[in-house]
């Protein structure tokens, strides 16, 4: 069997529904919409959540407690075994060097550095974080975990 081959099951096509193409089609006049009001206008929707006018539940309902995600710390992650990736040339590895070279996106303010994956050359990393791991890694091949 190849693509070319392929065939659909009968039934999985449906021919498109046509509208506003007379009452015996059956979605003729109104084509399906229904008559006036703010549903049967072009562009007039009910937005999520609301209750036809009633005070809806996400407002009698307490809004209580702290919500962390405007003031996290987020970083950038990066492997050891990102950094083995490197250039052979570069012996100084920052948030610049790791943009420049696609690993991290650029305007990176934050860097982690993680130990999965293995390192054989002498690196001076510098970041703001360095898990136990990566940093044993990079001394072990000779280099060093610099925290900025």
């Amino acid at each position: 069997m190849r693509l070319h081959n392929l065939v659909n099951v009968k039934g999985a096509v449906h021919r498109k529904k046509r509208v506003g193409c007379g009452e015996g089609g059956g979605h003729g006049k109104t084509s399906g919409i229904g008559g006036k009001g703010q549903k049967g206008r072009s562009g007039g929707s009910i937005r999520p959540g609301f209750e036809g006018g009633q005070m809806p539940l996400y407002r009698k309902l307490p809004h209580r407690g702290f919500n962390n995600y405007e003031h996290r710390t987020s970083y950038a992650v990066v492997n050891v075994g990102d950094l083995a990736r490197l250039d052979e040339k570069i012996t100084e590895v920052n948030t610049e060097v790791l943009a420049a070279a696609g690993i991290v996106r650029s305007g990176v303010k934050l860097l982690k550095v993680l130990g999965d994956g293995e390192i054989t050359r002498a690196l001076k990393v510098t970041a703001q974080k360095f898990t136990g791991s990566a940093k044993a890694k990079l001394e072990k091949a000779g280099g060093q975990a610099l925290t900025a």
